[in-house]
């Protein structure tokens, strides 16, 4: 069976580490090989700084699909919390500064929930994945974790603002549950799953019609 090899726009190994463990557990006629793009580092960085999660991942596979050999596989992703008007978005990770740190943005979250006065609770999880190769995207797929943020962190796993997120369906926030059913119910697990989807339909469109 053909392997899809795709080069994941990160220096980070703890992401790659997420995507390998997504993809062992996800379709078996998906096969997918992933790795960090070489040299990451070295190449011209890509500005993050559009106004929608698509758009950032979008830019960033393209940009970096013209320095690979594979297809490059990129992301976005974030906390959209409604009664903050859809804020942290893409700005998650930078919500309490450059240099903050996860119990950092949870407060700042916390605290602008209640100086909003909204009882409305309702929030979010996003991720857009995107695949491009030598400068041509060939696909975009998005998928949400849907919620509420609770009044205090609850649970020890989880990174981010997991220990505020209560996912309704397992009555439990995001760092309670296991990491199994975290790849299963997560943005990004539901985003991954969609890309092996996508891969899977274009392997048959191209076997039917060789």
């Amino acid at each position: 069976m053909n392997v899809t090899t795709l080069l994941v726009a990160s220096s980070n190994p703890g992401k790659l580490g997420e995507y390998r463990e997504l993809a062992a557990t996800g379709l078996a006629d998906a096969p997918i090989e992933l790795d960090l793009l070489p040299g990451l580092d070295l190449l011209p960085k890509f500005d993050e700084s559009a106004p929608t999660f698509a758009e950032n991942a979008a830019g960033k596979a393209l940009h970096y699909s013209q320095f690979a050999e594979h297809p490059v596989l990129a992301d976005d992703s974030g906390l959209e919390v409604a009664a903050l008007g859809g804020a942290p978005g893409v700005q998650s990770a930078r919500y309490a500064g450059p240099n903050a740190s996860d119990a950092d943005r949870v407060r700042k979250l916390l605290g602008e929930l209640r100086a909003s006065g909204s009882a409305d609770r309702s929030a979010r999880f996003v991720c857009i994945i995107a695949v491009a190769e030598r400068g041509r995207v060939l696909c975009v797929l998005s998928a949400a974790a849907e919620g509420e943020i609770l009044e205090a962190p609850r649970g020890a796993g989880g990174f981010g603002y997991d220990p505020v997120f209560y996912f309704p369906p397992l009555k439990k926030t995001f760092a309670e549950i296991s990491r199994e059913e975290k790849n299963f119910y997560s943005h990004r697990g539901q985003a991954f799953r969609k890309l092996q989807e996508f891969l899977a339909s274009s392997r048959a469109k191209v076997a039917a019609h060789p």
